[in-house]
């Protein structure tokens, strides 16, 4: 019972779109028209065949040497999945870690490891790049190297300018994200958004879920939903892997929270000893005062499982006495490194106490 209508749409007027000179209204418009990848400024780079995380994976031949320019998710995510099928992988990133987003300990943790198997460029971007027959090459100072196919992963930003909305009169920030309230509503009565043209997080998970709420409250105005955004996750589906959620410790400090810091490696658990695991360790930051969780960061086989009681302890405020004591912890599983991360950091909540 769905019409399919199959074109571009753009907001005319307030909640009035035209798809291919057709112009269509409703009760209610779902704006979900997610990000599109952003180019970085170097020179030539518009000039030669590159890639985004959109086209990479539908490669007619597989690249012998790939470079990608980038260093969050999706270039460390596609540099695992290229080096590990044989691809000689070279990175090039602006900043001197990877994934520096990320908790200060775990973005250098895992710039070190990922450094083993991918030629990274840390610290600059190529200068220019131009192409050299078949292949590419890319300068930087007195470097160069030639490579098959260049993957651009520098960021993404939201579509709203591609649907005109503020054509719409829809409110859009200056990131273009378009403003909506935690119903998903915008300021436009009967258009709602939803996803990465309206948040910044740029999550799947969390896409979904605002697409629940979002729906509920065009079938229920009088019984609205909202998006609680206490405890969003993430993860990096490299090698190692990441989860995340909540605050890293850095940001802990700036934020003036007094806090305790527990951690410990994988292979200090029975299943991290068998992995013969020395690079791992999960991370928990709780607050002095509450003694509530604020931050968990796992680096390591299965993270973004591990992490999942951290997040239901942040998102029902749980306290980490509780998380770490009240409940069992299968031996010999790997969730162990969970509670041992929790309970150094209550001993050292105790003995500062």
């Amino acid at each position: 019972n769905l019409e399919l209508i199959k074109g571009t749409a753009r907001f005319v007027r307030r909640r009035v779109i035209e798809v291919d000179d057709r112009l269509l209204t409703a009760p209610n418009i779902l704006v979900a028209t997610g990000s599109r990848a952003l180019l970085p400024d170097v020179a030539g780079l518009d000039q030669v065949r590159t890639h985004t995380s959109d086209t990479v994976m539908r490669l007619d031949r597989f690249p012998e040497r790939l470079a990608i320019i980038g260093g969050g998710f999706i270039a460390t995510e596609l540099g695992h999945v290229f080096s590990g099928y044989g691809s000689q992988v070279t990175l090039y990133n602006r900043s001197d870690v990877l994934l520096r987003a990320e908790d200060h300990d775990v973005s250098a943790r895992f710039t070190e490891i990922f450094g083993r198997r991918v030629d990274l460029r840390l610290g600059g971007m190529p200068d220019r790049v131009e192409a050299a027959g078949d292949a590419i090459r890319l300068h930087r100072g007195e470097e160069m190297v030639e490579v098959d196919e260049v993957l651009v992963a520098t960021g993404r930003r939201p579509n709203s300018d591609l649907v005109d909305a503020e054509a719409g009169g829809l409110d859009v920030a200056a990131d273009g994200v378009i403003t909506v309230d935690d119903t998903m509503a915008t300021n436009v009565e009967g258009v709602w958004a939803i996803g990465d043209v309206a948040n910044s997080h740029q999550l799947k998970h969390l896409a979904n879920a605002e697409a629940k709420v979002a729906f509920w409250n065009m079938a229920n105005p009088d019984r609205p939903r909202t998006a609680d955004y206490r405890a969003v996750p993430h993860a990096v589906f490299s090698d190692p892997q990441v989860a995340a959620v909540g605050l890293t410790e850095q940001q802990a400090i700036d934020a003036g929270v007094d806090h305790v810091v527990g951690r410990r490696d994988y292979g200090g658990t029975a299943f991290g000893w068998a992995l013969e695991d020395t690079d791992s360790f999960a991370k928990v930051i709780i607050d002095r005062s509450s003694g509530l969780l604020i931050g968990a960061h796992i680096l390591g086989p299965q993270a973004a499982t591990l992490i999942q009681p951290l997040i239901q302890a942040i998102q029902f405020a749980q306290p980490a006495r509780d998380v770490a004591n009240e409940v069992f912890y299968i031996h010999p599983a790997l969730t162990e490194v969970v509670e041992n991360a929790l309970i150094d950091g209550l001993e050292k909540l105790d003995s500062r106490t």
